[in-house]
């Protein structure tokens, strides 16, 4: 009896004009997303190694260590990121590396090719999240009161089917009738990643393996919410009026009113505000240093040995300058840091009332392009700092940033060789493992699976009640 309802089901909607209608848009979208995702995936390796090669290149020609300023390090292009953007186009890509002193990304992937700004909505989680969320609701907003509307449902009843039974396989029907056919351009466009040069590691399909998973349970929570509306309504146009309401909040009003809330609720200094007092500090300890300088008095007479001991001095209060600098802003970005994770934790904890939010929280963070990204890349970038003041210092003796520096030639010494830019230490990007991602994103996957079970459990017993005359 099961089977036989499941399969009238799947027949009424292949068979349905509005199915052949809506399936070949959102083939043509799934696919499009992918090869978009390729095609930027493709722009941001080419605009990545120029940036590399250009950032070696400004290093030939210089014969002193000494010499070497603004070297940058860039953020990689991540292949999941291409599908899933979340803040990966937002955040600073590149960093200007010193020695010491505080980093700060700048550049976006927007200020270098604006082109795909225009299309940054069209990838799989805007798929998701817009295109089969609506579809699943056209798909079930009338599966019981449309039937009632027709009359097939009396007449189904007629026949002692159970009620369970039918409202369990209109649900299983909808779902299969939803879902099976999308897995082939998804499929499709799957292969479409490998064959445009996009290379993808085990770990790499194994999330998108489930961020199409937390896609399918996404549909899933509309597709049951829709049925469970349209067994609490009489007339179709009642259950789809309110389900396009129910959209609205859960896609648009909710996922702003948490961030609007919670920024009210919260209050966290600005960055503006945390560098106003940083840069203020920063230049009270100049000023000290420079009246600490004026009393400077060599012991040496010689003026080599008068610009190693003054460099030498420089050194230590530079450390000290630079320890004072350090305490004095990581207790601001503390603090900060602090109030932020509390303003988050209460944004993201309203924002899960929503299907979207959790879902797309879940894709993000499956992609490495949550909000994790951004700190992830910082204390890589602050990781190679210390590796690149270890080298630096090897090569001069001192660490250069925000040094003063001196150097006495002499005309009958030899000529200087070039120094060789390939000795620099290589900035290696390794992002989030997959099991410091997957626990963060099995919760949300699990709310989704409680949206499916809550609005389910709603269905199942609306329709026990639901009259059919």
């Amino acid at each position: 009896m099961l089977r036989y309802i499941i399969e009238k089901e799947l027949r009424d909607i292949i068979g349905s004009t509005k199915f052949a209608a809506t399936f070949g848009v959102c083939a043509v979208l799934i696919i499009l997303s992918f090869y978009v995702g390729a095609r930027s995936y493709q722009s941001d390796m080419a605009q990545y190694e120029a940036a590399k090669t250009q950032n070696l290149r400004q290093l030939e020609g210089l014969t002193d260590w000494m010499s070497v300023r603004n070297f940058r390090i860039f953020l990689p292009p991540q292949p999941l990121a291409s599908l899933v953007g979340g803040i990966s186009n937002d955040i600073g890509r590149t960093t200007e590396v010193r020695g010491r002193g505080e980093l700060s990304a700048t550049d976006s992937r927007y200020s270098e090719d604006p082109l795909f700004a225009t299309f940054r909505f069209l990838d799989l989680d805007f798929t998701f999240q817009i295109v089969l969320s609506l579809l699943a609701i056209l798909f079930a907003y009338d599966a019981v009161n449309g039937e009632k509307e027709r009359g097939t449902l009396r007449l189904a009843l007629a026949n002692a089917v159970p009620r369970h039974l039918f409202i369990i396989g209109k649900l299983i029907g909808s779902f299969l009738g939803l879902v099976v056919p999308l897995l082939l351009p998804i499929a499709l466009g799957a292969l479409l990643l490998p064959l445009l040069g996009v290379p993808l590691t085990a770990d790499e399909w194994s999330r998108l393996g489930l961020i199409v998973l937390a896609g399918i349970l996404y549909c899933g929570v509309f597709l049951t919410l829709s049925v469970a509306v349209s067994s609490l309504t009489v007339r179709s146009s009642s259950s789809f009026l309110f389900l396009i309401v129910a959209w609205i909040f859960a896609v648009l009003i909710i996922p702003r009113s948490a961030v609007l809330i919670a920024g009210r609720a919260v209050d966290v200094p600005s960055v503006d505000e945390i560098g106003s007092q940083k840069a203020r500090y920063s230049s009270q300890l100049f000023a000290e240093d420079r009246v600490t300088m004026s009393s400077w008095k060599p012991s040496a007479k010689e003026p080599q040995k008068m610009m190693e001991e003054f460099q030498k001095f420089t050194q230590e209060q530079g450390d000290a300058r630079e320890k004072k600098i350090q305490d004095f802003s990581a207790r601001l970005n503390e603090d900060r840091e602090n109030k932020q994770a509390v303003q988050e934790h209460l944004a993201l904890g309203l924002a899960r009332v929503s299907p979207t939010a959790t879902f797309s929280l879940a894709a993000t963070r499956l992609a490495g392009t949550g909000l994790g990204l951004k700190e992830h890349y910082h204390n890589a970038a602050q990781g190679y700092q210390t590796d690149y003041a270890r080298f630096m210092l090897a090569k001069t003796g001192m660490n250069p940033g925000g040094m003063f520096v001196f150097r006495i030639n002499s005309d009958n010494s030899d000529k200087p060789k070039p120094i060789d830019p390939h000795e620099m230490p290589v900035f290696q990007y390794v992002p989030a493992a997959m099991g410091d991602v997957l626990p963060q994103a099995l919760l949300e996957i699990f709310l989704l699976v409680g949206f499916n079970i809550v609005f389910f459990v709603v269905a199942y017993g609306a329709f026990l009640r639901y009259d059919a005359r």
